[in-house]
């Protein structure tokens, strides 16, 4: 559960709406059902970013192209370059 006021999807404006579907398109499809999901159904860390949608498109949309399957790392060094970083940091996503 974020600290900080989030728009969950059912209330949020077609802006919003648009920059959660575009970020969304940019990822596997593995990727579709959260793993740590909102109390609405949706990604926190996603939700987090629900003020500012320009700011949610373009953070979640620069992961999103970093997981495309045409660059040279493979899927398994992507997981693998994620978890080291994620313990390192001590983040849970």
């Amino acid at each position: 559960m974020p600290w900080i006021k989030t728009v969950k999807p059912q209330e949020a404006s077609p802006e919003l709406l648009r920059a959660m579907e575009a970020q969304k398109e940019l990822y596997p499809i593995e990727y579709a059902v959260p793993v740590h999901p909102s109390e609405s159904g949706g990604a926190s860390i996603v939700e987090s970013h629900s003020l500012i949608p320009q700011a949610l498109y373009h953070a979640f949309a620069t992961f999103g192209a970093l997981m495309s399957p045409e660059l040279p790392l493979t899927r398994r060094q992507h997981e693998m370059i994620t978890t080291v970083v994620s313990v390192t940091n001590r983040c849970v996503y």
